[in-house]
């Protein structure tokens, strides 16, 4: 029973990966190998289903949103910075995807979402608090918000997807952005 369940759940989330964003659960039953009416065995919906991917996703890629190192001057930082970012992208980019596009009907993976949205916003602040701590408390927001915007999940997704750019380029269309913020 506990191994049709981890099915199901690694089910979704090659689903997910896959590019399939609302996978219906006939799909999910047939990837994991299982018949439809035991996804729902052990998930009452599949916003439950949902969150259990969510919280497996995590389990998979927590190490990939660590903080980088913030020793180093500032080109090295953001360097790392942006090394991160660009690595995060790659590992977390196909359920990403579907997170956005299942968001709106979601709010288990809304609040996912805004949680590790938060947590990248924060290493931003935390990253550049040195170069932050003079501005006054209104221009230090604004230019936190602007970095984290610049190095968003969502600006990676922009450049190497809708923009065609390659890692190397990427990383610096990245760095210059970070730079000159």
């Amino acid at each position: 029973s506990e191994r049709s369940r981890e099915a199901v759940v690694d089910a979704l989330l090659d689903l997910y990966e896959q590019g399939e964003v609302r996978p219906r659960a006939a799909e999910v039953a047939a990837r994991a190998g299982v018949s439809e009416r035991s996804v729902f065995r052990h998930f009452d919906d599949m916003e439950a289903l949902a969150a259990a991917a969510i919280e497996r996703h995590w389990a998979r890629v927590e190490p990939w949103f660590a903080a980088p190192d913030r020793s180093g001057d500032l080109h090295e930082r953001i360097a790392a910075l942006v090394a991160q970012r660009v690595t995060l992208h790659e590992r977390v980019m196909f359920v990403a995807r579907a997170g956005a596009i299942i968001a709106a009907s979601s709010p288990t993976v809304t609040a996912g979402l805004a949680e590790r949205r938060t947590l990248l916003g924060r290493q931003v602040t935390h990253h550049f608090a040195h170069e932050l701590a003079p501005l006054d408390r209104a221009t230090r927001i604004e230019v936190a918000r602007c970095l984290d915007a610049g190095l968003s999940l969502e600006a990676v997704e922009f450049l190497r997807g809708a923009s065609g750019l390659s890692r190397t380029a990427t990383v610096a269309a990245l760095t210059r952005t970070a730079t000159a913020l």
